[in-house]
């Protein structure tokens, strides 16, 4: 099972926006390098919407053999088609990949009994380990607990994000599912509190740039130490607030430019930070004691 603080990794891009593989292989060995216990390659956070297909093959192919094993590399390869998620899971499989993350299917609204049979399709032909994820804000479809019970039977589901950022929900989901499948938090803000509960970790933006506190403060929360989970996650509390000002990717794109880690590029129609926010996150970044 994969616990611990697992980083819903950036894609490295020029200024001009095309992918920065030099960038990207550097970048997952400072991870490793500082603790991070798995890596998300080519999920929201890394602007899987605006990568094209061979784009999106060749981001995950390049994380697994630079990993080369050293931690579990999960693929993003949710899309709103079951024909294309299928398509992009075997191909996640193929390339080596340890777990495969599906969103639900956004924008067509699918009803509960199409969300199962959506993932039930992927995990009937592709043998790869699935975790279902579920971001409502983002996809305006809501997977609700009684769907994931369903669905966490079958042998190839082994997980769930759940980044709905309501405790409420959480633990609905750790009672309804917990047994079968893991279920893991998706919202920094309240990762801390959700493993703690019970969650097996946080699949996290804000590890982009504090992974190795958020390896700190997860490893201290699996353990039950609430107390130094909370004293480590105050540090973060600025960071897990602030790399939202505007819709993610942006914040935390423009938090590694400015400490020197990725190129300005990312891509339309999403925009590089306005100069409004670039006070804010530089504060939240020198809470949690980042160079900057």
């Amino acid at each position: 099972m994969i616990t611990g603080s697992i980083v819903a990794l950036v894609t490295p891009m020029h200024a001009d926006g095309t992918l920065d593989g030099d960038r990207l292989d550097a970048l997952l060995e400072w991870h490793i390098e500082q603790g991070t216990d798995a890596i998300v390659a080519v999920g929201t956070t890394g602007e899987s919407a605006t990568l094209d297909p061979v784009e999106h093959v060749t981001v995950v192919s390049r994380v697994v053999n630079t990993v080369a094993g050293r931690i579990p590399v999960i693929a993003g390869t949710g899309a709103n088609a079951t024909s294309e998620a299928i398509e992009l899971t075997r191909a996640a499989e193929q390339s080596g990949a340890d777990a495969c993350l599906l969103v639900t299917p956004y924008y067509n609204k699918p009803t509960q009994e199409g969300l199962y049979r959506h993932y039930m399709t992927v995990a009937d032909t592709v043998e790869i380990p699935q975790i279902l994820y579920n971001v409502p804000g983002r996809t305006a479809c809501d997977m609700l607990p009684e769907t994931v019970a369903r669905l966490a039977a079958h042998e190839n589901i082994v997980g769930l994000k759940e980044a709905k950022g309501e405790l409420q929900r959480i633990q609905a989901q750790l009672d309804m599912s917990g047994d079968q499948i893991a279920i893991y938090t998706g919202d920094d803000a309240t990762a801390c509190e959700s493993i703690l509960m019970g969650c097996k970790g946080d699949i996290s933006v804000t590890a982009n740039v504090a992974p190795g506190l958020m390896k700190q403060m997860c490893s201290a929360a699996l353990q039950g130490d609430r107390a130094t989970a909370e004293a480590i996650d105050a540090k973060l509390a600025g960071l897990h607030e602030k790399l939202f000002v505007e819709a993610n990717p942006i914040p935390v794109k423009w938090a590694l430019q400015r400490m020197g880690r990725i190129d300005s590029g990312i891509r339309l129609p999403l925009t590089e930070l306005d100069k409004a926010y670039h006070e804010t996150v530089e504060a939240a970044l020198k809470q949690a004691e980042i160079s900057i």
